[in-house]
């Protein structure tokens, strides 16, 4: 797998993960190979829309200029947009901030048969609270127990959970913020706390690093994604969905096998009982 997934309880070193690997493919090839992924994720989004025994929820992480939104536009291009939806969470609002920290997250995960996906996250309450000292160290490291809680309590109403990382270096964002700055279609992004966050990048990737270690667990695994290179980082998020939601299809599929004769067998009681047209003769229409 080219995502890197994170095994519940074990040591990990996010340094150990070059963000410009290409898992020794060729651009082409792994362009190739993202197509042929989308084509199956979609098929897989299709099936689990219908039978509705499942929702998935996708968390998307990373620094300013890791590419969210641009790989949730890439990963998900073939997915039914009827399924899918993405919800971005932004500086809390006054209400939200009179609640809990998950409360403004609960209300947007979710239903069976969708697809959810989050740009930034609840993650942010022991990242940016973290970093900038929003809340004191008792109040957000209580936290990463709190979400594994939610997130198994989520799992544990059919919610199939993947959380992706997407992991840049300092000299691509560098890059990428000045491209953004001549590009005037996309300077708009732009403000001056783009750069200034940047000298909290080492404090950024130690709250990372502990939210990875602390929350990745068998019911909602962390996964990451080196993402300098952006073709490698859609062909490495779309695999590990795929791979995430293959093991369900054979159970949607016998879902769907079983509802369509139950439904099959109402249209045959009521087609004796004539509350319903026969069907056609199909010699009749030769």
């Amino acid at each position: 797998m080219y995502a890197v997934r994170v095994k519940p309880d074990r040591d990990f070193n996010l340094k150990s993960i070059p963000p410009r690997q290409n898992g020794n493919l060729e651009e082409d090839n792994g362009r190739d190979l993202y197509e042929s992924l989308a084509v199956q994720l979609g098929e897989l989004g299709d099936l689990m829309s219908a039978a509705a025994t499942h929702s998935l929820l996708v968390v998307v992480q990373g620094m300013d200029t890791a590419g969210k939104d641009g790989s949730i536009r890439d990963v998900f291009s073939r997915v039914n947009p009827s399924h899918c939806r993405v919800a971005s969470f932004k500086i809390p609002s006054a209400t939200e901030v009179a609640h809990d920290f998950l409360w403004r997250v609960h209300q947007q995960t979710p239903e069976r048969g969708e697809i959810v996906v989050f740009n930034r996250s609840h993650y942010e309450d022991v990242l940016v609270v973290r970093v900038r000292k929003l809340a004191p160290k008792h109040i957000w490291s209580a936290r990463y127990d709190q979400i594994n809680q939610f997130e198994q309590y989520l799992a544990n109403n059919n919610t199939i959970i993947v959380k992706f990382f997407l992991h840049i270096s300092k000299d691509e964002q560098e890059e990428r913020l000045l491209a953004r700055e001549a590009d005037p279609l996309k300077s708009w992004k732009l403000s001056v706390e783009d750069w200034t966050n940047r000298e909290y990048w080492s404090d950024y990737k130690r709250a990372y690093s502990d939210a990875v270690r602390k929350c990745s667990t068998k019911a909602a695994p962390w996964y990451i994604v080196p993402a300098d290179r952006k073709w490698f980082r859609n062909l490495a998020m779309t695999e590990a969905l795929v791979e995430t939601l293959t093991p369900y299809a054979q159970h949607w599929r016998d879902f769907l096998d079983d509802q369509s004769k139950e439904r099959l067998a109402e249209l045959t009681v009521a087609r004796a009982a004539g509350t319903i047209p026969a069907l056609p003769d199909s010699t009749s229409r030769e």
